[in-house]
């Protein structure tokens, strides 16, 4: 087979799509064939293009790059250009038994979307608290243990007002009794009170009786404040992830299984997809990257062998501790005799987990094709 025409760019905007098209046509009308077009996945830079031929009905495939990657080495000459990624890709096309790739629902990408958004919040959020934490050692270190919980609403706002010893001791216990009553009104006047007290001797442990560096102070608030930000916006998250997922069947068979709760089972479907992309469990495993990597050379056969994590990272993290999680005190018993009885065959606490998570893909699979609960399974 030969390339028909030379290799070209295609800007990922309205003018290079019609140029797109156009050449579509062209190449349908030259061949009596619609063509199928094939490209690597790129995080989300594909995704114009993908939406582009799903509007204009062309079946299109996209390539994991480890896949176009390995078949790249197989060349002898070291060479990268656009042209030769293009072509490379071509002949993978025809060598390889390339799928088609099945579209996802809007209702699962969407859910992903915010299964994600939420993970990286959190992320933010814990930076920002190894910050603010970090500060506080160099205003206010006695704040500590004033409030149940140093991130509370009404920790973080009182702390927002009264941030020094000096404003804590001028403003005196009622004032802050008030306030800290006005912050929590689901709390009676007396724990209000209580904690207004132990604010005042907090301020007299306090070894900073004055603030030399303001610098500290502004530091202090500014992460006070965008910690009250990302409780929001995770807060929103949460509600938008809890409502979308409530329409899901799929969520509500996840959350069946013993361990795995609402958090845990919106992120495993929304990485998953519909189940309709894998045609056996075995091929659920390696998305995940729980599969072990297998080294062999002659008569050498490595004896460790680690996963491949070659799969979603978010997937085999949400298995992971969906399985930990069932497990522990032994809420999910069939899994819970599972790892006991790799733990008594000598197995390692790490091996033994992998094989409970590989077990919970299966489960997982079965359930999901089966569109059935838990305790439905044999």
């Amino acid at each position: 087979r030969k390339p028909y025409k030379k290799s070209f760019s295609v800007l990922h905007n309205n003018n290079g799509l019609e140029n797109l098209l156009r050449f579509l046509i062209e190449v349908e009308g030259e061949t009596g064939v619609r063509p199928t077009v094939i490209f690597e996945s790129t995080g989300h830079y594909h995704t114009s293009l993908v939406q582009f031929l799903e509007e204009n009905d062309y079946l299109y495939i996209m390539v994991n790059p480890l896949l176009s990657y390995q078949a790249k080495k197989s060349s002898l000459r070291k060479v990268k250009t656009d042209a030769i990624d293009a072509y490379n890709l071509c002949e993978l096309f025809y060598k390889e038994e390339l799928e088609p790739y099945k579209q996802r629902g809007i209702q699962l990408l969407n859910l992903r979307n915010l299964s994600r958004q939420h993970e990286t919040v959190t992320g933010i959020y814990v930076q920002t608290k190894l910050q603010f934490h970090a500060i506080l050692d160099q205003v206010f270190p006695e704040y500590r243990g004033v409030f149940g919980d140093l991130f509370s609403k009404v920790s973080l706002n009182t702390l927002l007002e009264f941030s020094t010893s000096e404003a804590v001791l001028k403003a005196g216990e009622n004032r802050l009794s008030d306030k800290i009553a006005s912050e929590c009104v689901t709390r009676s006047e007396r724990w209000a009170k209580d904690r207004a007290k132990k604010l005042v001797e907090a301020a007299h442990r306090n070894p900073f009786k004055n603030t030399l560096y303001q610098s500290h102070l502004i530091s202090l608030q500014m992460y006070i404040q965008m910690l009250l930000q990302y409780q929001e916006h995770l807060s929103k998250l949460d509600d938008q992830i809890d409502a979308l997922a409530e329409e899901i069947e799929e969520y509500k068979i996840i959350q069946s299984i013993p361990g795995i709760g609402g958090k845990i089972a919106a992120t495993i479907i929304s990485e998953i997809g519909e189940i309709e992309r894998f045609n056996h469990p075995k091929k659920l495993v390696v998305f995940s990257g729980i599969d072990p990597s297998v080294h062999s050379s002659g008569k050498f056969t490595a004896t460790i062998n680690r996963i491949s994590k070659r799969g979603s990272s978010r997937l085999r993290h949400a298995l992971y501790m969906g399985a930990l999680c069932g497990i522990r005190s032994s809420r999910n018993k069939r899994l819970r005799e599972f790892y006991d009885r790799k733990r008594e065959e000598g197995k390692p606490f790490k091996v033994a987990m992998i094989a409970c998570t590989n077990k919970l893909v299966h489960w997982i699979f079965i359930l999901l094709k089966r569109k059935e609960t838990f305790l439905d399974l044999a």
